[in-house]
C-alpha cells in the first residue's frame, strides 16, 4: 500500500488534496486485493488512515463523502481508534450546523502530530469563513453572540473583530459590522446566498 502522494501532500500542507488521493488508493487497494484473499482486505482496513481520509473531507466541505466513509469503517475500527472519532463529531457538528459545536470537537482532542496540522489549517479556516457569514448576515450582533460562533472568550471574539473594522459600542456590547467593499461588478453566486439563507436561519432558531 503506497501512502507517499498522502505524505508528500501532508508534509507540503496540500491538505485540499488528501480526499482525492486517499479515495483513489484505496480503490487501487480494494480491486488488487479483495478478489483475491479476504484476510489481505481485513489487514489493509487495519493499517488504513482512516482519520486522515475522513478529515480530508471534511477539510473540503465534502461531508456527504466523509458520512458515506463514516459508514463504511468497520466498528470494531471505530471503537479502537479514538482520533477516527474526534475527527467525526467534527463532521457531525457540521452536518447538524452546530456551528460553535466544531470548535469544541476541535479543542477537546489531543491531536496526533500526524494530523495536528490538518486541523489546524481547518480551524483557521473554518474561523473566517465563520466570520464571513456574520458580516454577510448582520449590520449589528452582540459580542456574546460573536464569541458563541466564533468559538472564542467575548473579549477575544471583541478583539478579532475589531481587527477587521468592526466597531463596538461598550455600553450595550453590540458590535457593528464592517461590510466589505462591494464592486459593481461583483455578482452573489445563488448557490452562497442559499448557503447564507440556511446559516441566518439557524442562528436564529
Amino acid at each position: 500500500m503506497d501512502l507517499s502522494q498522502l505524505q508528500s501532500a501532508l508534509a507540503s500542507k496540500s491538505y485540499e488534496k488528501i480526499a482525492d488521493i486517499c479515495d483513489e488508493v484505496m480503490l487501487q487497494v480494494e480491486a488488487h486485493h479483495f478478489p483475491k484473499v479476504a484476510s489481505r482486505g481485513i489487514v489493509f482496513q487495519e493499517e488504513w488512515p482512516y482519520a486522515i481520509h475522513l478529515l480530508g473531507h471534511i477539510y473540503v466541505n465534502d461531508l456527504n463523502s466523509a458520512r458515506f466513509l463514516w459508514k463504511s469503517i468497520p466498528q470494531g475500527i471505530k471503537e479502537s481508534r479514538p482520533e477516527l472519532v474526534a475527527a467525526w463529531k467534527i463532521g457531525q457538528c457540521l452536518w447538524n450546523r452546530d456551528y460553535a459545536g466544531v470548535y469544541g470537537a476541535i479543542r477537546g482532542f489531543e491531536w496526533s502530530p500526524e494530523v495536528i496540522g490538518l486541523v489546524t489549517t481547518f480551524l483557521e479556516n473554518y474561523t473566517k469563513k465563520m466570520f464571513q457569514l456574520l458580516t454577510s448576515a448582520y449590520s449589528t450582533i452582540t459580542v456574546a453572540d460573536v464569541a458563541h460562533f466564533m468559538g472564542m472568550s467575548e473579549d477575544d471574539a471583541t478583539n478579532y473583530a475589531l481587527q477587521q473594522g468592526w466597531t463596538l459600542d461598550s455600553s450595550s456590547q453590540m458590535l457593528t459590522v464592517s461590510k466589505p467593499k462591494i464592486t459593481t461588478e461583483q455578482k452573489l453566486d445563488p448557490s452562497k446566498l442559499q448557503r447564507l439563507t440556511e446559516f441566518v436561519f439557524h442562528l436564529e432558531h
